[in-house]
């Protein structure tokens, strides 16, 4: 069964996704980063090429010829994709076919609009029997 993470009130979406992300890649572990929106896509791309120096993320679009080779792919389909460990979701919508992923990530800003499709996820994951835990970025 899928284990969901809510990281939520981010002030920055983006930056805390990032740091999330480094945070994966720090453990080595692969991650697989769910983000349909073209737009969003590139931003994520970008803003992981631009994290801090010394600090590299190794990524690439999940449809690159280097990404058999990547631990961490950007996705904007999540059909063709083989890796099922862990999966971040950037879209405001249920993952397609969630359940095959053992550990998926949402990140939740404080925006109001992002708050609600969030809490529409969480009631279907709860129905779909996914634990789901809530971790509040509020603080930080």
């Amino acid at each position: 069964m899928t284990q969901v993470f809510f990281y939520h009130d981010a002030s920055d979406n983006l930056a805390a996704a990032c740091a999330l992300i480094k945070g994966v890649w720090k453990k080595r572990n692969p991650l697989l980063i769910y983000a349909p929106d073209p737009q969003l896509a590139d931003t994520v791309d970008r803003a992981l090429w631009a994290s801090e120096a010394g600090s590299f993320i190794p990524h690439c679009r999940a449809d690159s010829p280097l990404a058999a080779e990547t631990p961490i792919l950007i996705a904007a389909r999540l059909e063709q994709v083989a890796q099922t460990e862990r999966l971040m979701n950037l879209s405001r919508e249920l993952p397609p076919a969630y359940q095959r992923f053992t550990t998926l990530v949402e990140v939740v800003s404080r925006d109001e609009q992002d708050r609600l499709a969030a809490r529409e996820r969480v009631h279907q994951y709860r129905a779909d029997g996914c634990t789901v835990q809530f971790f509040d970025l509020s603080q930080r």
